[in-house]
């Protein structure tokens, strides 16, 4: 069976008690996904549990004690259908021990929502995760102010924090003229699938509508085949399956590819068994699908999460070391020489070792301001030579903007961000 319509992903990023799942659990339900005894049963439980209003996060939440326990391939992903879309919707949780599976959830979209709560407005995470979206090149970002009915949907509060997170736009070079902010309501359903008839105020789109308004993803199917693994998963009848979703190129059933670093980080090859997405066996899959693959000569021990599965014929480079361009965003104190963070790589992460500070750039201009700088603070940009401690599989922003983009963590926060511009490939 064809695909009827394009997919596009898009993930739904805030902090912590901004009401992401409670928005995505509103929408399925009012765009009929969720049947009326299913949203009963849940409001049932939210109640005994004391959590009135929860039943629409509850939606999301059961998604994803299904996917820890494996259940299902594509459980994490929810699919909605708009009028132009197959829109595949990817929670990203907002604790910060979450940020890696936002990182990793935020390299997969295409759009994003950022949801700020009205009441709380800009909070300490809302400048990481817009660093984040945009290190991972998300370059549509639509912000939700949601709990309007906390503000008693003032129109002046959200104003405030409009104007409150468009200074942050500006500062990671998001153009707030050019961003939709939505007034919405999560819990009560406003400006989520229908309009709101309470904030006559509000001209703008609701959530829904805003997934049509999203610019069409750029396909890069003329690059390499790239497909970072996100899961393994084991399944009966079928046998080892990785899942994840295809950044460049094209895959088919038949196809010779390689998978790297692999353990050995030489990689191992195979050849494209099947291709399922959302449960249908497709001959092929190309760049922006979430798919599961099943390779011959590919077992459990010889991929994990982390590794690209690529066109054998044109392999994704495992490097000895490389040289990159990266901003720091929040570090507690200054980078200096010798400095071995984790890197965020598509789906790997590597401990790398800073080994040369080479330049200081000025983030306006791009112009060199200072060669080999002693350290790095906040707010720097500079370009680096990294050592990985590990074998990592990265590409040059010139030869793939989709596998060079990294974020740089440490004891708990993302310290950096940036993009490889050169490597030395391993011997």
């Amino acid at each position: 069976m064809a695909k009827e319509k394009p997919n596009m992903n898009v993930v739904f990023v805030g902090h912590v008690d901004a009401g992401k799942s409670t928005i995505v659990g509103q929408l399925m339900f009012q765009s009929g996904l969720i049947p009326e005894q299913e949203m009963k049963k849940l409001r049932e439980e939210a109640e005994k549990h004391g959590k009135q209003g929860f039943e629409f996060a509850y939606i999301m939440d059961k998604i994803k004690e299904e996917r820890e326990r494996g259940v299902t391939i594509d459980l994490a992903y929810q699919k909605i259908m708009t009028q132009k879309w197959q829109i595949t919707i990817i929670d990203a949780p907002g604790h910060r021990d979450f940020v890696k599976n936002m990182i990793t959830g935020a390299s997969q979209a295409d759009s994003a929502f950022l949801v700020i709560s009205a009441p709380a407005g800009v909070q300490p995470q809302t400048t990481e995760h817009l660093w984040l979206l945009r290190t991972m090149g998300v370059k549509n970002i639509c912000v939700a102010i949601n709990k309007m009915d906390a503000v008693e949907y003032s129109e002046e509060r959200f104003n405030k924090v409009k104007e409150e997170v468009s200074a942050l736009l500006k500062q990671v070079g998001v153009d707030p003229e050019k961003t939709t902010f939505i007034a919405c309501s999560g819990l009560k359903g406003d400006n989520i699938y229908k309009k709101s008839d309470k904030m006559s105020w509000y001209k703008g789109p609701t959530i829904y509508e805003q997934f049509d308004l999203f610019p069409a993803p750029e396909l890069p199917t003329d690059l390499p085949l790239r497909m970072p693994v996100q899961d393994v998963y084991d399944i009966t009848g079928i046998g080892t399956v990785p899942v994840g979703k295809i950044e460049t190129g094209v895959m088919k059933v038949g196809q010779k590819v390689k998978v790297l670093p692999g353990r050995t980080g030489q990689g191992i090859e195979g050849e494209v068994k099947s291709i399922e997405m959302h449960h249908e066996a497709l001959q092929e899959a190309v760049a922006g699908d979430n798919v599961g693959v099943n390779i011959r000569g590919v077992g459990k021990k010889d991929i994990a999460r982390g590794d690209i599965i690529c066109d054998a014929n044109k392999p994704v480079p495992v490097v000895e070391e490389f040289i990159a361009q990266i901003a720091v965003i929040n570090h507690p104190t200054v980078i200096a020489e010798g400095y071995t963070p984790v890197f965020h790589v598509h789906t790997a992460q590597v401990p790398c070792q800073f080994v040369e500070l080479i330049e200081q750039i000025d983030p306006k201009t791009g112009e060199v301001i200072q060669q080999h700088p002693k350290t790095l603070k906040n707010g720097d940009v500079a370009k680096v030579r990294i050592k990985p401690r590990g074998n990592l599989a990265i590409e040059t922003q010139k030869d793939n903007p989709y596998t060079s983009r990294f974020a740089v963590r440490d004891a708990g926060s993302t310290v950096a961000a940036g993009m490889c511009i050169e490597i030395v490939k391993q011997k």
